[in-house]
């Protein structure tokens, strides 16, 4: 009764772990390890040769290995790229001399079934699609059933007992969805004393060969092929593609950025306003022009005796210096900054003077950036004083970036005071 029990035990087990290999045949199974989807369901063959010696050594019987074959099948489901579970079937008959050498001996196993934790002891993959090499190392438990004749004297017929199967083994990666497995199992008896008599020193090994498909959708590759080196060298290698995509895509920009810088900051028309804040291109030349680059109907300037530069002069300059504010990243004067620069402009007017603008940034971004904003804002301010009156011919508006900083740019204090127009009169 007991023996009943544990064999429908046995098979409501391995019977259950096959339905469940059967109802995720989809790409449904597939988990995802890095950027793949992976097969983790496989089922395989295998045929071989059984026998009461072991390579484990002691005593020795005369084995008739070519007539003991052995044939089964095996479900598996990889739960990590190194460790897999694995429903076995085995059949066979393994037979040897008795000790006189006149009789046969034979023991048939009617059907054994076990199930094994697989563990991949390495992966020597040159890809993630496809193993080359997988060795491995399984153990697990196994009930089965067998009989023993010696000659044609019947010993026992449908014994059962437990038993447990150890092996090695490695596959060969053949293709994305099979593998070739080349394995040697030793299987250990561990119940009812007559069957284990019946097996020399209560073993019996199995050497075999077969071939294992991978279950689920056939693009993707199986789990147990998994290689995380290889994988991480596909990612690096397509990480640095795009690296290389943006170097590219910033050294187009940039170079679009400095034609752009040059053809802003020129003077086509010679009437000393930039084409970016001339709103009257091509002007011809000697025209007087106004602070936007449009002529002027009446000439502003008065021609008077020059005169020499006062303190009270450079006075008016330096106020217009410390109260000159640009909107944050921009060559847009504040307002605050207009009555200021309204008194350099007459200063200009009236004494005739010409005065040479110099834009200076701190080194915070790049210096073709800051370049093009200290040029823009000695621009902006010729601009506005010419708008006020000023000779345009008279006034110099040059961008130094941050090549000629006047205070330490570690600070923040000293990086404001790199920030500055300078205003020199002449």
């Amino acid at each position: 009764m007991n023996s009943r029990i544990t064999k429908s035990t046995m098979l409501v087990a391995l019977l259950g772990l096959s339905s469940q290999l059967f109802a995720q045949e989809t790409p449904t199974t597939t988990s995802r390890f890095g950027k793949q989807s992976l097969r983790t369901w496989s089922v395989g063959a295998h045929g071989g040769i059984l026998s009461q010696n072991t390579f484990l050594g002691g005593g020795s019987v005369d084995a008739r290995e070519f007539k003991s074959i052995g044939y089964g099948a095996f479900v598996k489901k990889q739960i990590l790229p190194a460790l897999g579970l694995q429903a076995d079937f085995l059949r066979g008959e393994v037979k040897t001399a008795n000790a006189f050498g006149n009789l046969e001996q034979k023991n048939s196993i009617n059907w054994s079934g076990s199930l094994t934790a697989v563990l991949n002891i390495a992966n020597f993959s040159l890809n993630t699609e496809n193993a080359v090499l997988i060795p491995y190392v399984k153990a697990g438990a196994g009930y089965m059933s067998s009989d023993s004749q010696i000659g044609t004297t019947e010993v026992f017929a449908d014994r059962e007992g437990w038993f447990i199967p150890t092996g090695v083994g490695f596959k060969i990666g053949v293709s994305k969805g099979i593998n070739i497995d080349l394995g040697y199992d030793i299987n250990f008896i561990k119940s009812s004393p007559t069957v284990k008599a019946a097996y020399n020193e209560s073993r019996f090994s199995y050497a075999h060969a077969g071939l294992e498909f991978a279950l689920g959708n056939k693009e993707n590759s199986q789990l147990q092929n998994y290689s995380a080196v290889a994988d991480l060298r596909k990612q690096s290698a397509e990480e640095s593609a795009e690296l290389r995509r943006a170097l590219s895509t910033a050294e187009q920009n940039a170079a679009r950025d400095r034609e752009q810088y040059a053809k802003d900051l020129a003077d086509d028309d010679n009437d000393g306003v930039a084409n970016k804040f001339d709103k009257c291109p091509g002007t011809p030349t000697g025209t007087v022009v106004d602070g936007s680059g449009c002529p002027i109907k009446v000439q502003r300037e008065i021609i008077r005796e020059t005169k020499v530069i006062t303190e009270e002069d450079r006075k008016v300059v330096k106020d217009a210096i410390s109260n000159l504010e640009f909107d944050l990243g921009k060559s847009t004067i504040r307002s605050k900054s207009y009555a200021s620069l309204n008194r350099v402009a007459g200063l200009l007017v009236e004494k005739n003077f010409s005065l040479k603008l110099a834009g200076h940034t701190d080194n915070t971004g790049g210096r073709e950036l800051n370049l093009r904003l200290s040029k823009e804002r000695a621009e902006s301010v010729k601009a506005y004083l010419v708008s006020q009156g000023a000779n345009a011919s008279r006034i110099e508006a040059t961008g130094y970036g941050p090549d000629q900083p006047i205070s330490t740019n570690k600070t923040a204090a000293g990086r404001q005071e790199n920030r500055r127009v300078e205003f020199t009169l002449y």
